[in-house]
């Protein structure tokens, strides 16, 4: 097998949660573009609408389901129309996420648990869904959207620096108990991109927006498609070897103390 050809998604079966737009979006379309068939998801019947005509104007024939990762039933249902229509689900990709940025004293518990069930729970009950058959194909990749908030603490998102910390330790336990049948499950990592969410943040002289782009050594945000070559080696046979790992596409962040005074 050529290196090139290790990185080849053709006939692969990939479910992206969460692809609507940013991320999970440009994650799902590389994967298209790279010979996989897509399955993906959206909460928004009027979003699901608006994916599924941006990958036809891409050129993309995707399946769109609306369906609450929270729901079991939904879930299930879900994966197995995709194996009936697609074959088993060969790629996993947990995206779907929300953050809610509010100071700890002022969140109240149900805020608190809305972020923990969407950002780590969610992503325990899609991967429950699709291991079984995983395990008795011999095979399966499964990625989970982590953040540096995995690593690190900052005022204001508690919750989904919670959940996000549990997700790290989540991916890693997947590989420990599968790892034995193929599966290789690892996490990708973000740092500050520019998506739809975070547009109020980035406009000229906004006080955050100036604060990431000292901290980061790329000194610019990264856009979703930054995110498409990790995804890709994470959900190829190039990664074979590798799993249980989180792979930081943070322009450096993390590597980063600060510029000296």
């Amino acid at each position: 097998m050529t290196t090139q050809n290790r990185f080849a998604l053709n006939g692969k079966v990939a479910l992206v949660t969460g692809a609507a737009y940013g991320i999970g979006y440009a994650i799902a379309a590389a994967f298209a573009r790279a010979g996989a068939k897509i399955a993906f998801n959206c909460r928004s019947k009027e979003h699901l609408q608006t994916a599924l005509g941006t990958f036809r104007d891409d050129g993309i024939d995707a399946l769109g389901y609306l369906c609450d990762v929270r729901d079991e039933n939904s879930v299930a249902e879900m994966v197995q129309d995709i194996e009936k229509r697609c074959g088993v689900i060969d790629i996993l990709v947990n995206n779907a996420g929300i953050i809610k940025r509010i100071p700890m004293c002022e969140m109240t518990a149900e805020e608190f648990r809305e972020v923990v069930d969407i950002d780590l729970n969610a992503p325990f009950i899609v991967s429950k869904a699709v291991l079984p058959q995983m395990i008795e194909k011999g095979h399966g990749k499964i990625i989970n959207i982590c953040s540096m908030m995995s690593e690190l603490g900052r005022e204001t998102v508690s919750a989904y620096a919670a959940a996000k910390g549990g997700l790290k330790m989540l991916t890693r336990n997947i590989a420990a108990e599968y790892g034995r049948y193929n599966i290789q499950c690892n996490g990708l990592g973000p740092g500050y991109i520019a998506t739809p969410q975070t547009a109020p943040l980035r406009e000229h002289g906004h006080p955050f927006n100036d604060f990431i782009l000292a901290k980061t050594p790329a000194n610019r945000w990264g856009t979703p498609e930054d995110l498409a070559g990790p995804a890709i080696f994470l959900a190829s046979d190039a990664s074979n070897f590798v799993n249980g790992q989180i792979l930081y596409a943070d322009g450096g962040i993390l590597a980063y103390i600060g510029k000296q005074p």
